[in-house]
């Protein structure tokens, strides 16, 4: 096979375009190239009167592959590696089943990764499954009634079942086109093995997670739900076995010696729970803002100019970021085109807010967190825990604002940028379904934050013209874009407790599905690797 890159391509543009693109840049006949499969592809809308796709495909053709990347004369192909996934050696000897707390990304591929090794594995969810938990999240949107183990953030599938189902990363971990791989195969849509900004949706996300637990189920392990991880028992440094407490008020105990912990960023009373039994842990930077709004189409406009609404674009996202003359950054954060922002409380009496879209990204409004950096020496104290109780104090506060009944306090970006508290809302409807308290951000978040925001948004104006219009809409507070803590592991992937492997978002190890699914199958490997007796 070889690998052409950076195929420029119309927008209309039809299978059979990839195939004529590809000879092209070989300089061979057409005929020559028996099929192309598309690696990537991405848009270029930097000029918006000329906005085309840039693909990279491989290509399988007759003749030597040698010769025909030589005659090519282009930096642009070259011979394809094929990805080729590889489990370490089976060594562990252990009797035990392995436990995994969580089943969100992290969790969900650690125990496929382990049932597939025929390990078995006992998986602890403290919130319901996907179809119980949806419900569950509409009745709290409904009624305003807060189920505190399932919701946005706890459940089958995790944060991100709720969210737009986003699958760009940073990381450059090959396991990533694993990840890809096995989402495609469990019913994702097939785009994401090749565009350039993947997404799944949060309505095609919920058959993906269960299609991951039957085959966990089919395989020997099992899904236990509505069981929340309420301590580990630990003798020698070393677990020794784990205890759940289950929606009833029963408590149950599991022997074992292997505890992944995958329980994600908002299960505070774990990790709490974790560092009274000495597991070792350090304050880690994180960030708090709001998220704002704008009608779907103007965000369209703004990036596509004339092609806005050309059924081969969909609707247009954007990614910024600036750091102000005070030196602290500021960014956009997990932009949901055409989608909706959405309560994800986990503790009463807080109001926390996120982001999500469907897969057809068509709601009316687009979203994005406008988010900044908070670091240990902002926080509390020198807790290690204190990370945790600036996130509750801006969550509560919120929540009194909001009239103690998880609406949650908006401003319009005039009103914020002037100083104003908002007495009303504007063109832009708010699309958080609880409903929303017009006032002012500024009694919510730290001035720091909110200083920042306001220098971050005159900026961001200049990148994206429109972002600061008056009449867009913030909805305070974003407090869960990331844990403020890291459990300490070594490199096998384990803690200062023996047996003990942090893992994912929760851990402070991960920032999304992608990196999140990778950390699970790095440390299903390390269990598979583990040779304890």
């Amino acid at each position: 096979m070889i690998k052409i890159t950076e195929l420029k391509l119309p927008l209309a543009m039809q299978d059979n375009d990839l195939r004529s693109a590809a000879a092209s840049v070989l300089r061979c006949n057409e005929s020559r190239v028996l099929s192309v499969r598309l690696t990537k592809k991405a848009v270029d809308s930097r000029k918006k009167d000329n906005i085309f796709f840039v693909c990279n495909v491989e290509a399988e053709v007759s003749g030597d592959e040698d010769e025909l990347i030589r005659r090519s004369r282009s930096d642009k192909v070259s011979l394809a590696e094929p990805f080729v996934y590889e489990e370490p050696p089976m060594r562990r000897s252990s009797p035990f089943r392995p436990v995994i707390a969580g089943f969100g990304p992290a969790g969900m591929f650690a125990a496929l990764t382990l049932a597939r090794a025929g390990l078995r594995p006992i998986v602890l969810e403290r919130g319901h499954d996907v179809d119980t938990r949806t419900r569950d999240v509409q009745h709290f949107f409904q009624s305003r009634q807060l189920c505190e183990n399932s919701n946005i953030q706890f459940g089958e599938g995790g944060a991100g079942t709720f969210s737009d189902g986003k699958l760009t990363t940073g990381i450059k971990d090959k396991l990533c086109r694993k990840v890809f791989l096995e989402l495609a195969a469990k019913g994702a849509p097939e785009e994401i093995l090749w565009s350039a900004k993947p997404h799944i949706g949060t309505d095609k996300l919920a058959a993906v997670v269960k299609s991951i637990r039957e085959e966990v189920i089919a395989l020997g392990g099992e899904v236990r739900f509505g069981c929340r991880l309420c301590d580990v028992i630990i003798a020698n440094k070393a677990v020794h076995g784990v205890t759940y407490e289950t929606e009833n008020g029963q408590t149950v105990d599991i022997e074992t010696d292997t505890l992944l912990l995958s329980v994600g960023h908002s299960a505070r009373d774990t990790i709490e729970m974790l560092h009274r039994k000495g597991v070792q842990m350090m304050q880690k930077p994180f960030s708090v803002g709001a998220r704002i709004e704008h009608p779907r189409e103007f965000i369209d406009k703004a990036q596509y100019g004339a092609f806005a609404g050309h059924p081969a674009l969909g609707a247009a996202d954007y990614k910024l970021s600036c750091h102000p003359p005070h030196g602290r950054g500021a960014y956009t954060f997990c932009m949901c085109p055409g989608g909706t922002v959405v309560g994800a409380a986990s503790e009463a009496g807080g109001v926390v807010v996120n982001g999500m879209s469907e897969y057809a990204r068509d709601a009316e409004n687009s979203n994005a967190a406008l988010l900044v950096g908070i670091e240990p020496q902002d926080f509390p104290s020198e807790d290690v825990l204190s990370g945790f109780e600036l996130q509750r104090q801006i969550e509560r506060t919120a929540f009194r604002l909001g009239g103690e009944s998880y609406a949650a306090p908006a401003q319009l970006v005039g009103d914020f940028l002037s100083d104003t508290p908002s007495t009303h809302g504007g063109a832009v409807r708010p699309s958080y379904p609880i409903g929303v308290v017009y006032s002012d951000i500024r009694r919510v978040l730290p001035k720091r934050v909110t200083d920042t925001m306001a220098d971050a948004l005159v900026k961001m104006n200049r990148m994206l013209e429109g972002f600061a219009m008056p009449e867009a809409v913030l909805t305070a507070p974003e407090t869960r874009s990331s844990s403020p803590v890291r459990i300490i592991r070594d490199e096998f992937y384990q803690s200062n407790i023996n047996g003990l492997y942090p893992c994912g978002e929760g851990a402070g190890y991960a920032g999304g599905i992608v990196s999140a699914s990778v950390d699970g199958i790095r440390c299903a490997f390390a269990i598979m690797e583990d040779i304890r007796e």
